[in-house]
């Protein structure tokens, strides 16, 4: 079965690279999100380059995403049901926090222009990505959601604590695992409690 890992906002393919050589598995998709769209730089365009990648996919597949790629894994399984075979969600929000993105965008802003030139994107288009965010609600469409669910979110990652287990508790089948000492990026800090749920 393929295993696709979607990396965060502000992260590159790269990211994934301690957790795919702990995990070993055969079959893995790791796409670079932001060169998923040729069209201006936006949450529904990236959401739209994902599900050109996976259309012609017949059998069903695992998602692990982390933060933006939680995200996009939980909207593409609540889209196409039929494609996803499980999910692996990390550090995600099913309603993204308007406050939480406009304070990110206020530090894009000061952050220099070859911070983003170097995960392959302009301080613009990083910006407009992220403000396009802000609207995103899945709290009414859950129930789309039908495969088996592992929710991740590291001990210190104060943002995304209460959104994790409030998804835990709004998806019956899901499971919810707390990463001791683990900030936002377990793929980074923590890649052997990742690879560990690919395996198991």
């Amino acid at each position: 079965m393929k295993t696709v890992l979607l990396h965060g906002l502000g992260q590159t393919a790269h990211d994934w690279d301690a957790v795919i050589n702990r995990a070993a598995l055969p079959d893995i998709d790791c796409p670079e999100l932001l060169a998923l769209t040729k069209e201006e730089l936006t949450y529904s365009a990236v959401l739209a380059g994902l599900e050109n990648r996976y259309a012609d996919m017949e059998e069903p597949f695992r998602i692990c995403g982390l933060s933006l790629g939680a995200i996009l894994a939980l909207d593409y399984a609540i889209r196409h049901r039929e494609k996803v075979d499980s999910l692996i969600l990390i550090g995600v929000q099913i309603k993204v926090p308007t406050l939480l993105i406009d304070i990110q965008n206020r530090l894009f802003r000061w952050m220099p222009k070859k911070v983003f030139s170097d995960m392959g994107v302009s301080k613009e288009n990083m910006i407009r990505l992220s403000h396009s965010m802000r609207s995103l609600d899945f709290t009414h469409s859950l129930e789309e959601v039908r495969c088996p669910v592992k929710i991740l979110c590291g001990e210190k990652d104060r943002a995304n604590r209460k959104a994790s287990k409030q998804l835990s508790r709004l998806l019956p089948q899901a499971e919810l695992h707390m990463i001791p000492g683990a900030g936002h990026e377990i793929n980074k800090c923590a890649p052997e409690a990742v690879a560990k749920m690919l395996k198991g």
